[in-house]
């Protein structure tokens, strides 16, 4: 987990230029790519590529879908970043190849030291596996994991790491346990 220095809560983690940048990739996906048709993902990946994001392949970004800091993304090919998917990007996401972020999903990189008055911002990397499934309204914290082909049931609220091939479900999310 990476802290920020930050004197008060009121203060950014972010320096200016970086708030800037931020500033303007909120204005350029809302007119270039917000209202876009869904076969114009190439489109939306050269603007993504344009403000940094790591793209490998073709991966599909829905233009519903929120991308907080495209800078700090990584898409391998045939990802999928679903409608109203967000990656909140504070920290390092990465989408391995074939993973699916359903709709509304939200894979969050940052959180705060709650136990300093500045309450300064953490992040720490959130990691999704090859083929790996991430279902509607789950919510992915920072730090975990999702390996190669597990499947992350819909509303779960995922707080560790989930192993491949494993299937998890809940608040905290608990593996499925599978009978016969």
């Amino acid at each position: 987990m990476k802290t920020y220095r930050q004197d008060s809560p009121y203060d950014s983690p972010w320096p200016l230029r970086q708030r800037v940048r931020a500033l303007l990739w909120d204005y350029c996906w809302a007119l270039a790519c917000g209202w876009t048709p869904k076969p114009c993902n190439r489109w939306r990946l050269a603007w993504l590529r344009l403000f940094g994001a790591h793209i490998h392949g073709r991966p599909f970004v829905h233009q519903r879908a929120r991308i907080q800091l495209p800078w700090n993304l990584t898409l391998y090919d045939r990802a999928c970043l679903g409608d109203r998917a967000t990656a909140y990007t504070l920290g390092e996401i990465v989408l391995h190849e074939g993973a699916t972020i359903a709709q509304e999903a939200y894979l969050c990189t940052g959180t705060h030291k709650f136990d300093d008055p500045a309450l300064p911002l953490q992040t720490a990397p959130v990691v999704i596996g090859a083929h790996a499934f991430i279902g509607a309204r789950a919510f992915v914290m920072p730090g975990v994991t999702v390996g190669a082909r597990a499947v992350v049931g819909a509303c779960a609220v995922v707080t560790r790491s989930v192993p491949a091939h494993a299937m998890v479900v809940g608040n905290p999310a608990r593996p499925v346990v599978r009978k016969g």
